[in-house]
């Protein structure tokens, strides 16, 4: 694959490779790798710093385990750039229930990061996480399916940036952030087929924290087959979040924890894309040759996030293009 994000003076892409091999029909074994080369001259970077690149290397590998009607996952990853390191490990477990009619999974992830910062080697901070989640998916009709997801998840440690500041009385100060947040996330979804070959799908979620942040998503998609090679989907998805209880724009108190990461400010973002998976080819042995890709357009406006330069809330839009080759051997 092929990735590429750009908008808000950031451009992140590079390559990225998964190789999965079956084994008796019952455990399926993965190796990935995802390459970020990162160029930085976005609002946080060019107002208080100077634009940089830097590569970010992933490493993860992924065992999948099927047994009657039980699905398990076990997974770990490794992702390394010059002043972050993070790692993590997974387990997922899915059973059909009620003939298959219903599916509920279980899952939780547990990570650990070590945080530096560039030309300044005294520096180093710690992170930990957790994730906890559940879901179900229930049949509902031959034609329409929903699912309920719900996610917990706990971080504790070094939860800010090392190179960000905030304004308090308009002085620029070192951001200041708790040690630990403790986030839920619920999802519902619903999917049909609306036609031959044609689906329709659309889902909400809704995210809070104990740092006063509150955040909902909606989206929804339609899917359709053009004959037998050429698979379409377009969607938009609508985002608004309400900003972190210690998140100012330029604090006009001292308080113990001040932030301007604009990630924890008021704002919205709106997206639309399309993705295309095309059956290019027919390889020996009968395997395809699928050639898939993706772009969307997603447009950012910040409510209580100014840019220092003119003075004017700030806004940008991003696009992002995946493009991916898969086949059998």
């Amino acid at each position: 694959m092929y990735h590429r994000w750009e908008g808000g003076g950031l451009t992140a892409h590079g390559p990225a490779l998964l190789v999965r091999k079956s084994i008796a029909d019952k455990v399926s074994l993965a190796a990935t790798y995802y390459v970020d080369m990162l160029s930085n001259a976005s609002i946080d970077v060019v107002t208080t710093a100077s634009p940089y690149k830097e590569t970010r290397n992933e490493y993860g590998v992924v065992a999948d385990y099927v047994y009657r009607n039980s699905h398990i996952v076990v997974g770990g990853s490794n992702s390394s750039e010059p002043d972050y390191e993070a790692r993590a490990v997974n387990l997922d477990v899915a059973q059909e229930v009620f003939g298959g009619m219903s599916a509920v999974s279980l899952g939780f992830s547990s990570g650990s990061d070590d945080v530096g910062k560039k030309n300044s080697p005294e520096f180093a901070e710690t992170a930990r996480h957790w994730r906890y989640r559940i879901g179900l998916t229930q049949i509902l009709s031959p034609r329409w399916l929903a699912n309920l997801n719900f996610e917990a998840v706990s971080d504790d440690g070094f939860l800010g940036s090392p190179y960000r500041t905030a304004l308090v009385f308009g002085a620029s100060v070192p951001e200041r952030v708790p040690s630990t947040r403790s986030s839920r996330a619920v999802k519902l979804g619903i999917l049909g087929e609306v036609a031959g070959n044609q689906v329709a799908y659309a889902d909400y979620r809704y995210f809070w924290d104990n740092w006063d942040i509150g955040a909902h998503t909606f989206g929804a998609g339609y899917r359709r087959y053009f004959g037998d090679r050429l698979l379409a989907d377009v969607f938009l998805r609508y985002y608004q979040q309400e900003a972190a209880l210690f998140y100012s724009d330029n604090a006009q108190t001292e308080t113990l924890y001040v932030s301007r990461n604009r990630q924890l400010s008021t704002f919205s973002s709106i997206g639309a894309g399309a993705r295309i998976s095309y059956r290019a080819a027919t390889l020996p042995g009968g395997q395809p040759l699928l050639v898939n890709g993706a772009y969307e357009f997603v447009s950012y406006r910040f409510d209580d996030f100014t840019d220092v330069r003119t003075g004017s809330l700030y806004s940008y839009n991003a696009h992002v293009l995946q493009l991916l080759l898969t086949t059998k051997f």
